[in-house]
C-alpha cells in the first residue's frame, strides 16, 4: 500500500508559450519532504520555434515516469508550470545568477516551498538486492488486453530458459499507481522477487498498473474491483502460454494486491493458489484509521492528536458511507471536516483548513470510496485455494494484530483445508528490517525485501507446485 497520495499518470497534451527562450533549458533537480520522506523531483525544459518551451516532470523516487508538463510559461524571470494530472502547479522565479529557481509548489489545497537547482541529479544507488545482468532466465517484455475495460496491460515475463511447462505467478502492487517492479523510494521489490523465484523455476509476470509505463487506462477512474479485472485478464494471458503450467498458476499480492487476489481466487479455478504479503482481513476504512493512529504515534505525535485524527477520520467516513452520490457527498464532507476542526486551536486549525478540499476529493474519489467501504473477509470465505498470509510484526500500514487472525478467520469459517498464517518478527509493511515501521525509515534501509520472506515464498510455492 502506498502511503503517499501522489500518483503519476502519462499524460499527452502539452501547450506551452513563453519568451526569453534558453533561460530555463536544461535539467533542474529539487526534493520534496512528505510525511517526513525526502522525494527527489527532476525537471527538463528545452525551448522550441524560438520563444515556446516544452517541459517534462520526474518524481525519481516514485517510479520515475517522465511525464511532459501541461503548461510551461516563462517571462520576465518568472516561471510557472502546471501538471493537471497530479493536481499540481508551480510558482517562481529564475535567480540573478541564474543557477536555481525559487517558488512554491501547490497540490490541490496545500502550498509548499519547492526550489530547483540546474543540473540532473545523481541516479539512486542501487540497493544491494537489486539483481544484476546477465540472468540465467529470459526476460520476455508482454502486452495483452484486457477486452471489458478496454485497456492493455504491459509488463515483464521471466521465465526459466530451459525446461518446462514451468509453474507462475502474476504479481499484483499495493495501492497507488505502481510501475512493474512496484518501485518506490529507490526500492524495487517485485523485480527482487521476480529474480529470486525466477532462478527457483517459477515464472514470474510483473506487470505496470494502468496509465503508466506500457499499461494503458485511466487509473485515476479505477477501484479494486476494475484492478482485479486486469488480474484475471494477465491470468488468462499465463494460460495462453505453452511454456505455462495452467494447472499451477497462482498470484503474489502487495497489500492492496492481497485484497485483489482472493477477489479473483474465489471466482476463478484458474488460480491454483495464493501468496496475500501484508493482504487485509477488515474493511478499508478501519485499516486507514489503524494506519495513521500507528503511524502519527511512531513519529512521536501526542495521544491527543492521535485521538482528534481517529475521530475527525471516523466522522467524515460515515458521510461517505451514508451518501452515496459523490456529488452530493461533496459539500457534506466539506461541511463535516470544517465542523470538525473548529475544536482545534486558531494557528492549527487554520492550517488543517487549508488542506480541506484536497482532502474531500481524495475521500470522495472513485477508489477511496471503494477501499474505504469494502470488506475482504466474504471473499476470503470463498478462496478454496491455498493460501500464504505474511505480515510483519512492524508492519505500520496494515496492522498484523488486526488483520492477520481476520484473514485466518475468515479462511476457517470457508472451510478452506490448505492455508498458512505467517508473522515475520521484525519486518515493516516492505517487508524489510526495521527499527520502528514508521514510512520514514523504507528510503535509508538497504535491504528491499527481507532473505527470510523470499524463502518463506520460494519454499511454500514450490512445496504447492510439486506435482
Amino acid at each position: 500500500m502506498a502511503l503517499l497520495a501522489m500518483a503519476w499518470m502519462p499524460l499527452t497534451s502539452h501547450s506551452q508559450a513563453t519568451a526569453e527562450p534558453g533561460k530555463i533549458d536544461g535539467a533542474w533537480q529539487g526534493k520534496i519532504t512528505v510525511s517526513g520522506l525526502d522525494l527527489r523531483v527532476a525537471l527538463q525544459f528545452k525551448h522550441t520555434d524560438g520563444d515556446k518551451y516544452t517541459g517534462t516532470f520526474q518524481s525519481l523516487d516514485q517510479g520515475a515516469q517522465l511525464l511532459p508538463l501541461d503548461t510551461v510559461t516563462y517571462q520576465g524571470g518568472k516561471l510557472n508550470f502546471t501538471l493537471v494530472i497530479a493536481h499540481i502547479s508551480w510558482d517562481g522565479k529564475l535567480n540573478a545568477a541564474g543557477d536555481a529557481l525559487e517558488g512554491n509548489l501547490t497540490q490541490g489545497a496545500s502550498t509548499i516551498a519547492l526550489n530547483f537547482h540546474r543540473g540532473a541529479p545523481a541516479p539512486a544507488a542501487r540497493k544491494p538486492q537489486d539483481p544484476v545482468p546477465p540472468f540465467p532466465y529470459k526476460e520476455i517484455e508482454v502486452l495483452y488486453d484486457n477486452p471489458g475495460a478496454g485497456t492493455k496491460i504491459g509488463g515483464t515475463l521471466t521465465e526459466p530458459k530451459t525446461g518446462g511447462p514451468f509453474p507462475a505467478v502474476l504479481m499484483i502492487t499495493g495501492s497507488g499507481q505502481q510501475d512493474r517492479n512496484e518501485a518506490l523510494l529507490g526500492h524495487k521489490p517485485f523485480l527482487v522477487i521476480a529474480d529470486y523465484l525466477t532462478r527457483l523455476g517459477i515464472a514470474v509476470l510483473r506487470v505496470d498498473d494502468r496509465g503508466i509505463g506500457t499499461s494503458t487506462g485511466d487509473f485515476n477512474k479505477a477501484t479494486t474491483a476494475d484492478f482485479a479485472t486486469d488480474v484475471e485478464s494477465g491470468v488468462k494471458f499465463l494460460k495462453s502460454r505453452p511454456e505455462i503450467r495452467h494447472d499451477k498458476i497462482g498470484l503474489i499480492g502487495h497489500s492492496e494486491g492481497g485484497v485483489i487476489a482472493p477477489m479473483v481466487a474465489q471466482r476463478s479455478s484458474d488460480v491454483a493458489f495464493i501468496v496475500l504479503m501484508a493482504g487485509t482481513g477488515v474493511d478499508g476504512g478501519k485499516i486507514l484509521v489503524a494506519q495513521r493512529a500507528l503511524i502519527a504515534k511512531a513519529e512521536g505525535a501526542s495521544d491527543e492528536t492521535i485521538k482528534f485524527n481517529s475521530a475527525f477520520q471516523k466522522r467524515l467516513f460515515k458521510v461517505i458511507a451514508e451518501e452515496p452520490d459523490p456529488v452530493k457527498a461533496e459539500p457534506k464532507l466539506t461541511a463535516e471536516a470544517t465542523d470538525a476542526i473548529k475544536a482545534l486551536p486558531d494557528a492549527e486549525r487554520t492550517a488543517v483548513s487549508k488542506n480541506i478540499e484536497a482532502t474531500v476529493k481524495t475521500l470522495n474519489s472513485p477508489w477511496m470510496r471503494y477501499f474505504i467501504a469494502y470488506d475482504p473477509a466474504p471473499a476470503l470465505r470463498k478462496v478454496k485455494c491455498p493460501v500464504l498470509a505474511l505480515n510483519g510484526s512492524k508492519d505500520l500500514q496494515v496492522p498484523p494484530d488486526l488483520d492477520l487472525p481476520a484473514i485466518e478467520a475468515a479462511l476457517k469459517a470457508g472451510g478452506n483445508k490448505d492455508y498458512t498464517i505467517k508473522l515475520l518478527p521484525g519486518l515493516n509493511h516492505l517487508f524489510q528490517e526495521c527499527k520502528t515501521g514508521s514510512p520514514t525509515e523504507y528510503a535509508g534501509i538497504s535491504e528491499t525485501v527481507n532473505p527470510a520472506a523470499l524463502k518463506i515464498m520460494g519454499d511454500w510455492i514450490e512445496a504447492h507446485c510439486a506435482h
